[in-house]
């Protein structure tokens, strides 16, 4: 497999990996509107002995999402890291010369002799 089909075949296993998570997203978001009702109409201050324990409670709902929010914005981070490496290798590349065109890395941006199709 030459290099170009790799780095396609990477791009396109981050597109589909981005799109399984968007998904799982989109779950996560639907599952949390029903989690809101459930609590809105189900916890109130009679649910609980006093207002402390209301408060405790609600603080450890809160830090479950923002553990969730962390986590998938480092799994973000490190998925764009990822593709910066590896669009600056390709644009490293392009730019030296690496794919045969001539034009600096700009490929067929200049045809400047050529027709158009």
């Amino acid at each position: 497999m030459s290099r170009p089909e790799s780095f396609n075949r990477m791009m396109t296993a981050a597109a589909k990996f981005q799109l399984n998570i968007a998904i799982i997203l989109e779950a996560k978001a639907i599952e949390a509107v029903k989690s809101r009702h459930w609590i809105c109409n189900r916890l109130n201050l009679s649910a609980y002995e006093d207002h402390a324990q209301q408060v405790k409670e609600t603080m450890d709902v809160h830090d479950q999402l923002i553990e969730l929010i962390d986590g998938l914005t480092k799994m973000e981070s490190a998925l764009a890291k990822n593709l910066t490496v590896i669009l600056n290798q390709k644009e490293e590349e392009d730019m030296l010369g690496g794919s045969g065109s001539g034009g600096g890395g700009m490929g067929d941006l200049f045809n400047l002799g050529g027709s158009f199709k």
